[in-house]
């Protein structure tokens, strides 16, 4: 069989059929929802809380929190409906800010936002990058109940109703992504997203990947809580972005039933394989988000088998956390001993190392196959380097030996793998 990636810049592979137990992706709709029309309805109708006519009034401060250009979401056409929506309530175009949550990643520059929100909304609107670096822009807002000290950007205690803009696919970290990560990683600091990042590192993939309710997630929605987070808009999109639900309301109600639907979307039957090629598809622009290729492959790679990741990522690996090229994916335990000798602080690069050596240094091994990464960067990361898909599979299959299977995940950044 002759595969092709999504990227121009990475040639396709021949597999032998023998081996191919199957090639998998996230599903695609036959309906053809209109996106306004759903986002209309589910403000209508609102889980968990009040519609926003009963929720704002004339001369509130309105923060709408909008995830960055790493995320799928049509935030520019959720914004069509909302922000004539919020007009009409009596609120004006000066008392409203849209606060990119951008997390612990760069900073969103003027063609990003413009591809993300719309040329209109940049020119017409206030909008800020969240600086989740900068002490002068964030406080403290609380502790969770495991103690996690919530530090985040002080727009949203000066706002009197905070809105979040975000969708909702399988995630290592949360189990989904959407409801109030938007707040927590979203406009959170370094110090409180590493934190909540760690806990997840202490958990196997398969015992929070697709589950929404969680240990990781009850501290996100604490976080979420304290910092003001007051109504979301989440989306439910399809492997070729067509959105298919709109769910809006209440952060962890609305949330909740969000994921039920992700679940049906982005859950796919896999079995498990000796090798796995997986790309990264969308999450492409650095290691640090292409990685999520690597989180959804620990769930179908057998012991000691071999997964190929497939990325361009065109930044490298990540301009925000030179940590990771410093001391390269390792085991947990490893990592402890890093964080507990405080030769490692920035605890989230902590846990995404954790996350990634769980599958190529505890489980399997890691081929990597990306235009913008050096051979001697791979190595150092702990990778296989190779020139090619092609290249990759003959070295896993001359370990493996002439009958290992081979499984293939496409749009492996947001599929949801189910063995049984």
């Amino acid at each position: 069989m002759k595969l092709n990636f999504y990227y121009s810049g990475i040639r396709g592979v021949e597999i032998p059929d023998k081996n191919l137990l199957g090639v998998f992706k996230p599903k695609v709709s036959d309906n053809n929802f209109e996106i306004e029309k759903l986002v209309w309805e589910a403000l209508q109708n609102p889980i968990g809380t009040n519609k926003l006519d009963q929720e704002v009034k004339p001369g509130d401060k309105i923060l709408i929190l909008s995830d960055d250009n790493t995320r799928a979401t049509p935030v520019d056409k959720i914004l069509k409906v909302l922000l004539p929506y919020l007009h009409e309530l009596g609120i004006k175009k000066e008392d409203i800010i849209i606060l990119m949550a951008v997390g612990t990643h760069r900073p969103m520059n003027q063609r990003e936002l413009v591809a993300k929100l719309g040329q209109r909304i940049v020119d017409e609107y206030k909008v800020v990058n969240h600086l989740w670096n900068k002490k002068e822009e964030n406080i403290y807002y609380g502790k969770t109940s495991k103690g996690i000290e919530v530090w985040g950007n002080k727009l949203l205690r000066e706002a009197d109703y905070v809105i979040g803009l975000g969708h909702i696919v399988p995630h290592r970290v949360a189990g989904f992504s959407g409801g109030g990560k938007i707040a927590q990683p979203g406009v959170s600091t370094g110090k409180t997203t590493g934190e909540t990042h760690w806990l997840s590192a202490l958990v196997p993939g398969s015992e929070i990947m697709g589950k929404r309710d969680n240990p990781v997630r009850e501290q996100i929605d604490e976080s979420a809580r304290l910092m003001g987070l007051n109504f979301i808009i989440n989306v439910v999109q399809d492997l070729k972005g067509k959105v298919v639900g709109v769910f809006a309301g209440d952060f962890i109600a609305a949330h909740r039933a969000g994921c039920a639907l992700a679940k049906e979307v982005y859950g796919v039957r896999i079995p498990k394989a000796d090798i796995v090629i997986t790309d990264s598809y969308p999450a492409d622009i650095e290691l640090w988000q292409a990685a999520k290729g690597i989180y959804s492959s620990e769930l179908v790679v057998k012991e000691n088998g071999y997964v190929i990741l497939v990325t361009p990522c065109p930044e490298g690996v990540s301009k925000a956390h030179p940590e990771i090229e410093k001391f390269g994916y390792l085991s947990l335990e490893e990592v402890k001993k890093l964080v507990e000798n405080k030769e490692l602080q920035e605890l989230s690069v902590a846990a995404h190392l954790v996350h990634v050596g769980r599958v190529i240094k505890e489980k399997a091994h890691g081929i990597m196959v990306c235009p913008n990464i050096s051979d001697e960067l791979k190595e150092k990361l702990g990778f296989i380097p190779a020139a090619s898909v092609q290249e990759a599979l003959s070295y896993a299959l001359n370990k493996k030996g002439k009958d290992a299977s081979i499984v293939v995940m496409l749009h492996a950044g947001e599929i949801l793998p189910i063995n049984n």
